[in-house]
């Protein structure tokens, strides 16, 4: 074999050689292209943790007019609340629940409840009429004469049966009369002004009667002592045709029972 032909297979082999390199090379690097690492998702925070429910509390009286010496119950219902506070007089007390007070005046009661949520207050006020002063009796007046001046009638709004602050006033009059004279009876007459049909007026009329005859019942006076009967529009203690006669109409007027 001559020169040439040696030094022909010596660089054929060394690019064989070469070419074999480069191809391992690129398997190598292709390998390690394809062996990527998958990150992991990143950790989300955690929800922020729900707000507490603001408490809630309900306070109410009954009855919520008294005269001294009498009680009235208070009750109370709550949610979401861990501590509750009744003022004045009462303080810490239950979820929920009642309790008798009788205040010498008027008063307005407070509770409070408190809990993670919050605070929430209700009030309610219990009014207080002074208990009526014994009246003197002059040996000369007779029952009739008492009974007209101390026994108070109740008056009502246009088209209403609700008491007034004015007819609470002369109703725990009516009362204390009432309670002085136990043996006495009473008819409750129900009176309306003059407009509106008969038949409405006489319905109207009972339902004045019934209320002032439940009033008195609240204070204490027994209902076998009272009956109630409605005139309606007739029998009218004022003919004339305005506002101030019709509001002498519209009463619950008192007749000593024989």
């Amino acid at each position: 074999m001559d020169s040439s032909s040696t030094a022909s297979t010596g660089s054929s082999s060394f690019r064989k050689f070469g070419l074999i390199a480069l191809i391992a090379a690129f398997t190598i690097v292709a390998g390690a292209c394809q062996k990527k690492v998958t990150a992991k998702p990143a950790a989300l925070p955690p929800a922020p943790a729900a707000a507490p429910a603001p408490p809630t509390v309900k306070l109410s009286a009954s009855p919520d007019f008294i005269t001294q010496g009498q009680q009235s119950t208070l009750s109370w219902t709550s949610e979401n609340a861990t501590k509750l506070d009744l003022e004045p007089g009462v303080g810490s007390v239950q979820a929920q629940g009642s309790t008798a007070v009788s205040p010498s005046q008027s008063t307005t009661y407070t509770i409070t409840a408190s809990g993670p949520g919050g605070n929430a207050v209700d009030t309610v006020r219990v009014t207080v009429s002074p208990a009526a002063a014994a009246q003197p009796t002059q040996q000369s007046a007779t029952i009739e004469e008492l009974f007209a001046r101390d026994v108070k009638d109740a008056f009502f709004d246009f088209n209403k049966a609700n008491i007034r602050p004015d007819a609470r006033v002369a109703l725990t009059q009516t009362a204390a009369f009432l309670r002085a004279h136990p043996d006495l009876d009473v008819t409750i007459e129900g009176h309306c002004d003059e407009r509106g049909s008969l038949e409405y007026n006489l319905g109207l009329g009972q339902r004045r009667a019934d209320a002032a005859k439940n009033f008195l019942v609240a204070l204490g006076i027994s209902a076998n002592r009272m009956t109630t009967m409605s005139w309606g529009k007739e029998h009218p203690f004022c003919t004339e045709h305005n506002e101030t006669c019709w509001q002498e109409n519209r009463r619950a007027h008192f007749v000593m029972a024989h």
